[in-house]
């Protein structure tokens, strides 16, 4: 048991760059996917800027941070981003499934602050497919959905010289094995590119 653990440990964290381009972007677009951890809105931008469009942002309105144009300004036109207040977790589902049934944009991210049930992911996911739109949740870790196609966790990794650096893992795959890369964000492709962790 334990050696059967060890190996799965090893292949994580030897994911190659072929790995990843299998994984991401999201090789199942039309689907709803979640994103967690401290990295979670930087794996949002990233993504609104390789779906390309408008993308829709959802969120309760209690929330008292916003998102600032020049925060996300090196992945994507701010006029690309179309924000959404909603009165609670039901609305911002709601709004997401219409805007996501409508085709009318590219990514739909909500931002949600209670576990997703499995019926309210399911209809997402239906959404999404007929749609043809991309769906992505930011929860927070440990509130994944079954309903989920993929999940994430993302995190800064400290680097005196790239501000950018984080290390993403794909934790859930419904269609695909799992990994763990250290990325960053190249502004003038507008692109993630994988790097090798420091030493190798």
């Amino acid at each position: 048991m334990g050696g059967t653990r060890y190996t799965v440990l090893v292949g994580l964290f030897n994911s190659t760059m072929t790995d990843f381009d299998a994984a991401y972007p999201l090789p199942k677009k039309y689907r709803m996917h979640e994103v967690c951890g401290p990295g979670a809105l930087f794996f949002a931008f990233s993504l609104g800027a390789q779906v390309g469009g408008p993308v829709l942002w959802v969120r309760e309105r209690w929330q008292a941070d916003r998102i600032h144009p020049v925060g996300f300004s090196a992945f994507f036109d701010a006029r690309n981003l179309l924000e959404a207040a909603a009165k609670d977790q039901a609305e911002v589902l709601g709004v997401a499934e219409e805007a996501l049934r409508s085709g009318a944009v590219s990514l739909v991210v909500m931002e949600l602050s209670k576990p997703l049930g499995l019926t309210a992911g399911r209809r997402l996911q239906l959404a999404a497919k007929e749609g043809k739109t991309t769906a992505l949740a930011i929860i927070f870790e440990g509130m994944g959905s079954n309903a989920a196609e993929t999940r994430w966790q993302c995190a800064p990794v400290f680097d005196p010289n790239d501000s950018t650096l984080q290390q993403w893992q794909l934790i859930k795959n419904k269609s695909g094995t799992f990994g763990i890369w250290n990325v960053r964000w190249d502004a003038d492709t507008r692109r993630i590119i994988v790097v090798s962790k420091a030493g190798e």
